[in-house]
């Protein structure tokens, strides 16, 4: 499997509560702060639904 670095670059203050929970389920509690993740279908999933928010690089 493919490992990304994910990293918070927008706030989640005015977004819905699902997308917050994303980010807390992906492991992203402060902005810039990288997270290293696996890449699964369902970590892509979350990634695909707050993109907007965030940076993703592959490692």
């Amino acid at each position: 499997m493919t490992k990304v670095r994910i990293t918070q670059v927008k706030s989640g203050i005015k977004h819905p509560k699902d997308q917050k929970a994303t980010l807390l389920a992906l492991g992203i509690t402060k902005m810039q702060r990288p997270v290293e993740k696996e890449v699964t279908p369902a970590v892509q999933g979350m990634i695909d639904k707050v993109a907007h928010l965030l940076k993703v690089e592959k490692i």
